[in-house]
């Protein structure tokens, strides 16, 4: 609905998609710290918060006046959600033994492809009578999310967790694996909603309908590769998302009709959950100490890679729209696997 947001604050839609930056750099550099602290605070107290505040967030972009304090709400939204995804994916770790750690992930990959699958779909039929009403069914789930809480649980009573435990070069590079698969893949439904609507000119019903292909499929698979992980090893799922996304970026990026980007964008569904399920199981089975902090660590900078995305990549898609699809199949093939750590990661 990015068209329509920026109509709405009579900007381009290009500029609008500085929204999605205004959500993800707060969101990323909070989680640098949140997934520490939460360990610190207790995760249920602390997710309970996140969501408490996300409905407020919400609720300001719902009444922004203008463009400034519409961004300023989505900023808040990054700092109130960051409370809440580190701490979620370690109390699953904290709840599934080892050995299936990789089919737990998967589910909860369904779960996050379920949201994808719909919001882009419910957002744009949303924008179709007015784009604010996304905006109060967030609040709402928000709400009911932070009802529901999670279980207590957490480092040993007494422990304080420190930054330098999550802060760890191996997870840091995890991270930045993380930010090219999502940044890349999914990252983009941003840049395929710019082409459905200039090159295609679909409307805003349309463009989500397509979008939701690729949250479906992931949602149909999480779950088979979440199983996956387990059989063949979580770096080498890393890297069969990663070359799998060349040729879906890649050829989204050629495709001549709406037809064929409807049936290759729905394999980055696919890669997309090959490499976070990956990077999480890596990550997860790395950290005893603070698990917390170190998924924290690894969304902090898949997520502040993702932030940079639409800045870094419109203007190259709008300079030539072929080649704005081709420079992030680039980053999958090459730079994604060198980022991937070789030897075997040590437990701390």
């Amino acid at each position: 609905m990015l068209p329509e947001l920026g109509s709405a604050y009579g900007v381009s839609a290009g500029e609008a998609a500085i929204s999605v930056t205004a959500y993800l750099l707060p969101f990323a550099a909070v989680m640098l710290v949140s997934g520490t602290l939460g360990e610190r605070w207790g995760r249920r107290r602390t997710v309970v918060s996140g969501y408490a505040l996300y409905v407020l967030a919400s609720l300001a972009c719902v009444l922004a006046s203008g463009w400034t304090v519409f961004l300023a709400a989505r900023a808040l939204q990054g700092v109130a959600n960051a409370f809440t995804t580190p701490l979620l994916l370690a109390a699953l770790g904290a709840a599934v033994s080892p050995e299936r750690l990789g089919r737990a992930l998967g589910w909860f990959g369904s779960m996050q492809a379920a949201g994808q699958t719909f919001a882009p779909l419910v957002g744009g039929l949303a924008a179709e009578l007015d784009w604010r009403l996304a905006f109060v069914g967030v609040a709402l789930v928000a709400g009911l999310l932070g009802l529901a809480g999670i279980p207590a649980g957490g480092p040993p009573p007494g422990s304080r967790p420190g930054l330098r435990s999550a802060l760890r070069p191996v997870v840091l590079r995890l991270g930045v694996a993380a930010a090219l698969g999502w940044g890349c893949l999914t990252g983009l439904n941003f840049l395929v909603a710019l082409r459905l609507e200039e090159q295609f000119a679909l409307g805003a019903g349309a463009r989500g309908l397509v979008l939701t292909g690729a949250g479906m499929a992931g949602l149909l698979t999480a779950r088979l590769v979440g199983a996956g992980v387990d059989v063949l090893g979580a770096r080498r799922s890393v890297l069969l998302g990663a070359w799998l996304g060349v040729p879906v970026v890649a050829g989204v990026g050629l495709a001549s009709t709406v037809w064929l980007v409807a049936a290759v964008w729905p394999l980055g569904g696919v890669a997309t959950q090959l490499v976070l399920v990956g990077v999480n199981a890596l990550v997860l089975r790395s950290a005893v100490s603070n698990p917390g902090g170190s998924v924290s660590a690894v969304q902090a900078v898949r997520f502040g890679g993702g932030a940079l995305s639409p800045v870094a990549i419109t203007p190259i898609y709008h300079a030539d729209p072929v080649v704005g699809f081709l420079v992030p199949a680039a980053l999958l093939a090459v730079a994604l696997p060198a980022a991937l750590p070789r030897t075997p990661i040590q437990r701390v």
